[in-house]
């Protein structure tokens, strides 16, 4: 399968997760969770699923325990919204992508004050 299609393969998929994640009431899953990637094999059969949190790794990885008891209403949700014959195996990742992405700003913020 060409590059492309999985490419498009992989923001359908984030962009469907995005959505059914905010419709799920385990109270182990932060708010505010996103979807930072979504890495699907050649044969769509297995998708990684990066997740940050802006309350940091913990709350990421609280998170992802959430996600894991949910991946069969997941994949469920993901099948029927996106017609696909199979769904893809799921394995959520905490990341910290945009904490840290926070904390990069914050820097920067705190560097550029002084000089005005």
């Amino acid at each position: 399968m060409p590059s492309y299609k999985l490419n498009r393969a992989a923001e359908d998929i984030k962009r469907e997760l995005a959505v059914i994640i905010r419709e799920l009431k385990d109270p182990r899953i932060s708010p505010l969770l996103s979807i930072v990637k979504a890495d699907v094999s050649s044969d769509l059969s297995y998708a990684k699923i990066y997740v940050s949190a802006m309350d940091g790794l913990e709350s990421s990885k609280k998170s992802v325990e959430g996600l894991k008891s949910a991946s069969g209403f997941i994949r469920r949700e993901l099948t029927n919204v996106l017609k696909m014959r199979k769904a893809p195996e799921l394995k959520f990742i905490a990341d910290d992508s945009i904490a840290h992405s926070a904390e990069l700003n914050k820097i920067i913020n705190d560097l550029v004050k002084p000089e005005e």
